[in-house]
C-alpha cells in the first residue's frame, strides 16, 4: 500500500511539474539591456583617439635633428644629471 501511495504522489507531482514548465516556456521573459552614458561614450572616443595617435612627435624630432646637424644642439649637464637621478630613483622606488 505504501508503494501505491508513493506512486500516486509522484504522478501528481509529475503532472504539476510539467504544467509549471509549460507556463514558464509560454511566458515572455524580459531582455537584459545595457545603456552607456554620454560620459562613457566620450571616454570611448577619447580612448580611441589616443590609441590611434602616434607616439612620436614628428615636429619635435625634426627640430632636434636639425639642431644636431647644425651643431647648435646643446645639453645642460646639470639638467641631464638631475633627470637621470630622478629616473633612477623612480626605477628603484
Amino acid at each position: 500500500m505504501r508503494i501505491d501511495a508513493y506512486n500516486q504522489i509522484s504522478q501528481i507531482y509529475g503532472v504539476q511539474k510539467s504544467l509549471k514548465t509549460q507556463k514558464t516556456q509560454g511566458a515572455s521573459t524580459p531582455r537584459d539591456q545595457v545603456s552607456i552614458s554620454q560620459t562613457g561614450r566620450d571616454y570611448q572616443v577619447a580612448k580611441k583617439a589616443v590609441a590611434e595617435a602616434s607616439d612620436i612627435r614628428e615636429d619635435k624630432v625634426s627640430q632636434l635633428k636639425a639642431q644636431i646637424e647644425d651643431g647648435t644642439y646643446s645639453v645642460n649637464a646639470g639638467d641631464f644629471a638631475s633627470k637621470l637621478i630622478e629616473k633612477y630613483n623612480t626605477y628603484l622606488g
